[in-house]
């Protein structure tokens, strides 16, 4: 791992959530995206050189509602980047490391992402993502 890329952070509403983040702590918006195919809002914002993102549903049939309605609003998951991700998920593998994704997919940022069983990181969803 070379650093935290992002922290995701579940809510139920986008909009003042990103109002709080904006006028209480200052952070600069840096865009909002629609993933549809994922039932999901996404605020950015670029604190330093990691990305906070703000994820909210779009459907009550999306994974962070069901994240939401067990957990409440919090974080979600933190992401590291690895410089090999299909080496890393292989070496993950070969250990014995459960995978909530068995293959890499495209996030919402463009890079290739997969994600490590909670259950196997201490209660932590954990996403590797590979920025070249």
């Amino acid at each position: 791992m070379t650093k935290i890329d992002h922290i995701g952070v579940a809510v139920h509403e986008l909009e003042p959530a990103v109002k709080f983040f904006q006028d209480n702590l200052r952070l600069e918006l840096k865009e909002i995206k629609e993933l549809p195919e994922r039932g999901l809002k996404i605020a950015f914002f670029q604190v330093g050189d990691t990305l906070l993102e703000l994820l909210a549903p779009l459907s009550d049939d999306s994974q962070i509602s069901k994240f939401l309605a067990r957990k409440g609003e919090g974080i979600h998951h933190i992401a590291f980047t690895t410089p090999d991700i299909e080496a890393h998920m292989a070496e993950l593998t070969e250990k014995g490391v459960r995978m909530a994704t068995p293959e890499a997919s495209i996030g919402a940022e463009g890079f290739p992402i997969a994600f490590l069983h909670p259950k196997a990181t201490h209660g932590v969803l954990t996403e590797l993502i590979e920025k070249k």
